[in-house]
């Protein structure tokens, strides 16, 4: 967790004096009555399955000055009752915060694939070009070279405008971000402000909590206006980035792998040995011309989102051309695991119908042999796309292995036949629930050319099965695995 930064005791009056009408000092403000600290204002919202209002005790015993919230209140510290308090939450903690996001070079991404890598990129392209970055994501906070565990992709406005002013505090300049479209709806980033905001793409996922994929792009469209961000940078190569572009009323640029008619786009990739050689387009100029460290396709259309960020935020052609050679893989996105084995062996994130496709046509790229690969489905998630990314797995590999990935509170068992649907599992494709033992059976097959991929946990180090969340890590057992059979011991 974060260290919260050093904000003085401010007066609730001097924010809004119809809604807190008599003096009171607050030294914070927190949304979890477990995280609360003396002074604090606590902010009880419901919640899926739970109101904050029921937790209001440990609160006041943590030390809370003052409560805020939608019910009725009887307790020994001042209450203040508003009927949707979520509505000022952002615009109240970028008050206390004395709201950094002014005084940052602050991007926000969006997008349901590619969103953690084009952000990280960003962040590496400023911090190589000497400049102290934080970013804000799905791997979680970090401020220049110190690095924290975050909860959720977007943090709670409360939690997220604090981040923001601990970057300064740390001289931080710069701010990369994802930005999910539940934090949108939800009004996490209110109170937040980005001088560019990015769109990679939108194919199907969070169906459970949007409903239907209209929903689910407007949630994403509400990043791209006048009241959250300066300038749209979006993908024109995805469907709902065209619509996108027809919808935004400020400040736009356009991204294409291939479309020369987009501000940026790439005059050439050629395939080397360890990425790509490339050639970057501005307005059909090129402007950049050199090697790109990645592998996959999908990874240029992140490098442009990057590239087209960082110029925008003030980075020369030439700062960018020079810095690209050194960017590194993201942790958990095609990440290898090589300890002198003859096959591939690599760990990504891929958790959606689109990104299964793409690392399976990637992997086809480099394998001579076969292509070996793990999925399952994570439980109390959209279980629409379940089906999709089972004929997924075994239309894109030689040996689907079908497994566990974050049962969560459902029945590993019962993910899994979903995924399977009215296909027949026939050797050499195999159903192992057991997580662990599926990566050893992966490596027990491979040979000399084949690619094993462990899908859809990437850099995540723990299974969620039943409320619980034990220890666990892909890349880990997949070293495990290959270091055993390396030694010659049974796999079993």
């Amino acid at each position: 967790m974060w260290d919260r930064p050093e904000i003085s005791a401010k007066n609730l009056m001097d924010f809004d004096p119809q809604l807190f009408p008599t003096e009171l000092f607050i030294t914070g403000i927190s949304l979890s009555a477990q995280s609360i600290k003396p002074g604090d204002l606590f902010i009880a919202l419901p919640g899926a399955k739970n109101h904050g209002l029921d937790f209001l005790d440990i609160a006041i015993k943590n030390g809370a000055v003052a409560v805020l919230s939608d019910g009725v209140l009887a307790c020994e510290i001042p209450t203040f009752k508003r009927e949707n308090p979520r509505q000022i939450v952002g615009a109240l903690a970028a008050w206390f915060n004395d709201s950094p996001f002014n005084s940052l070079t602050a991007v926000g991404i969006t997008g349901t694939n590619g969103k953690t890598t084009s952000a990280n990129l960003v962040k590496q392209l400023w911090q190589l070009s000497g400049f102290t970055s934080g970013i804000i994501g799905t791997i979680g906070v970090e401020v220049g070279e110190r690095k924290f565990e975050s909860a959720r992709t977007t943090p709670e406005a409360t939690e997220l405008q604090s981040i923001a002013a601990l970057m300064l505090q740390s001289n931080a300049t710069h701010l990369s971000m994802e930005v999910s479209s539940h934090a949108l709806v939800q009004g996490r980033v209110n109170g937040a402000h980005f001088k560019v905001a990015a769109f990679t793409n939108l194919t199907q996922d969070h169906l459970d909590f949007h409903g239907d994929m209209e929903s689910y792009y407007l949630a994403k469209a509400k990043l791209f206006t006048a009241e959250l961000s300066d300038h749209a940078i979006v993908n024109i190569d995805d469907s709902y980035g065209k619509r996108l572009c027809s919808e935004v009323k400020g400040k736009l640029t356009t991204v294409s792998r291939d479309d020369v008619t987009a501000d940026w786009h790439y005059l050439s990739y050629k395939p080397t040995a360890d990425g790509y050689a490339i050639s970057i387009a501005h307005r059909g100029v090129a402007v950049i011309n050199c090697n790109f460290g990645l592998l996959g396709d999908f990874n240029l259309d992140n490098l442009l989102i990057a590239v087209a960020i960082t110029a925008q935020t003030g980075l020369s052609m030439a700062q960018i051309e020079k810095v690209i050679p050194a960017l590194k893989n993201v942790p958990g996105r095609l990440a290898k695991v090589n300890l002198g084995q003859s096959f591939n062996a690599i760990v990504d994130y891929a958790h959606t119908p689109d990104a299964v496709d793409r690392v399976l046509a990637t992997a086809r790229t480099f394998t001579t042999g076969k292509v070996i690969a793990l999925l399952g489905c994570g439980g109390d998630r959209d279980m629409s796309k379940r089906p999709i990314m089972g004929n997924s797995l075994l239309g894109g590999s030689d040996v689907a292995i079908f497994t566990s990935d974050n049962p969560r509170g459902e029945s590993a068992e019962l993910i899994i036949s979903q995924m399977v649907g009215s296909n027949k599992i026939q050797e050499p494709n195999m159903i192992i629930t057991d997580r662990k033992l599926a990566i050893k059976h992966a490596v027990s097959v491979a040979k000399a050319g084949d690619t094993i991929l462990i899908l859809g946990k990437g850099h995540e180090s723990g299974q969620e099965v039943a409320g619980q969340i034990q220890p666990f890590d892909d890349q880990i057992e997949l070293q495990s695995a290959i270091s055993q059979l390396m030694a010659g011991r049974d796999l079993k």
